[in-house]
């Protein structure tokens, strides 16, 4: 099963999709710019979480997803604009670089204890995370391959 294929196993029943990323550290806010992007085309709940998605815990609490699928810039040793997801299991163990590691960490162990959600985190490998509100190239280029998926996956449901 390829990447996206994963995905779509996870865009069933009642879903909330968390964009995460600071979106003036470059390529950092690609999670961010996709969520915003994405959240009037599919229909599913979508949230910006910017650099703080324990700001969204209530929420996300209140609506009592089945699924939640992360969308996170994330050195996971990748290429520039690679994709990957991550499951349960592989929250701790995957060696992560993301300016918001320790909170992203809190927020899923949070969400788990509460609701007992299925979590995933789709997970894009940036070229740089400096500062500044240009994306790479490769980032821009995967932010509109996957705009463009979600919205597709979505007529397919």
């Amino acid at each position: 099963m390829n990447t996206l294929e994963h995905v779509k196993e996870h865009l069933k029943g009642k879903v909330v999709i968390l964009g995460i990323g600071n979106t003036l550290r470059s390529d950092d806010g690609v999670g961010s710019l996709l969520a915003s992007r994405i959240k009037e085309k599919v229909p599913y709940v979508v949230y910006d979480a910017g650099a703080s998605p324990e700001n969204y815990l209530e929420k996300i609490i209140k609506d009592n997803p089945e699924n939640i699928v992360i969308i996170d810039a994330a050195d996971f040793g990748g290429k520039p604009g690679e994709i990957a997801v991550l499951e349960n299991e592989q929250f701790q163990s995957v060696n992560l670089f993301s300016t918001h590691n320790a909170s992203l960490y809190l927020t899923i162990n949070y969400l788990q204890s509460q609701i007992k959600p299925n979590i995933i985190i789709l997970v894009i490998q940036p070229k740089t995370i400096k500062f500044g509100d240009e994306l790479s190239p490769e980032a821009a280029k995967v932010l509109e391959e996957l705009e463009e998926w979600f919205s597709a996956a979505e007529e397919k449901r």
